[in-house]
């Protein structure tokens, strides 16, 4: 079994996030006795550019503390690994987590998942495996599909799939010794789902026979296959989106050619350490803002939500086998 070690660059995110919300010296918001909290913290990890997620964050922030009454602060961790430690530590009793970290701060953290997102009104997503070399990775010609005047480039029928495992076999085509861009050791659709993918389908350890690089957040992943630095890389589908604004051409130089299978989508945890009446406040807060059109344009800003349901137990437990299971011959 491999599994993916927790780098330096965790170690300090985590540290860092200590150091940021006060940790280290015991002071907390109070949720450790179950009582009325003074004030609460949600912590979010980067998708993308960072100063913008802050901006975005602290809307959120304050839509939240309208709804219940107290200050919501918030923070952004580097990575997941400094999130589930800010949860553990009680130095944040709300997060936003991808799939992996959800299970990760529910067994790590005694968090409670409570929420999980909506996109294109699926509760699902995938991984989309990308490449600037279509000679290689394509059995067929690209093809160009347009949405709002941007032009995204597919092959081997990515274009017409409707969810994940898509073009499974086209993974054979990756060597050993390939460079790959993923987005975070943590990251369920940037690492643990893909590179599970990349052994089962292509027989490849991704802790041996690959060069595996970490791009720190999906755009970063795309970005880093679109100027030519390595051949191959993942992100969520479809990253590509969110570029076209800065790079009207960003869709057509990478090219779709797999996706992964299905994930449970991202959600919503808050601290064990929390009454179950403030628990079900905050779950209540969250549903209330999704009814007002702020709300909802404040949930896109951060992560691009539509909607937030109930949280999927069961789809999370087939997460944890994969988290729990990563790499396993």
């Amino acid at each position: 079994m491999f599994r993916p070690k927790l780098t330096l660059v965790a170690a300090t995110a985590a540290l860092s996030v200590l150091a940021a919300c006060g940790g280290g010296d015991g002071d907390t918001n109070g949720t450790s006795g179950g009582g009325d909290p003074e004030k609460l913290v949600l912590g979010l990890v980067p998708s993308g550019e960072v100063d913008k997620l802050v901006e975005d964050a602290d809307q959120l922030g304050a839509l939240l503390s309208a709804e219940l009454g107290i200050p919501v602060e918030t923070t952004v961790t580097e990575n997941y690994a400094g999130l589930v430690v800010a949860m553990q530590t009680d130095q944040a009793q709300i997060g936003m987590f991808g799939p992996i970290a959800l299970v990760q701060a529910v067994d790590q953290a005694q968090a409670e998942v409570v929420l999980q997102s909506v996109r294109f009104g699926a509760s699902t997503y995938h991984t989309q495996w990308f490449t600037n070399d279509p000679d290689t990775y394509c059995e067929d010609e690209p093809v160009l599909v347009e949405d709002d005047g941007n032009s995204f480039s597919y092959c081997n029928g990515t274009d017409e799939a409707e969810q994940g495992p898509a073009a499974e076999e086209a993974l054979a085509n990756i060597e050993a010794g390939t460079t790959i861009s993923f987005v975070d050791q943590s990251s369920a659709s940037g690492y643990y789902y893909p590179a599970t993918q990349l052994q089962q389908a292509a027989g490849l350890d991704p802790l041996n026979d690959i060069d595996a690089q970490f791009s720190g957040d999906h755009d970063n992943s795309v970005l880093t296959v679109a100027r030519g630095d390595v051949p191959v890389g993942v992100s969520f589908d479809d990253a590509r989106t969110g570029l076209v604004e800065d790079d009207p051409q960003i869709g057509e130089k990478v090219t779709v050619f797999a996706w992964s299978t299905e994930i449970p989508n991202d959600g919503v945890a808050v601290s064990g350490e929390l009454s179950d009446e403030w628990q079900q406040k905050i779950t209540d807060a969250f549903l209330a803002i999704t009814e007002t059109e702020e709300g909802l344009a404040a949930l896109d800003a951060v992560y691009e939500i539509e909607d937030l349901v109930p949280a999927d137990l069961d789809a999370l437990d087939a997460a944890r086998q994969v988290e729990a299971n990563f790499g396993e011959e």
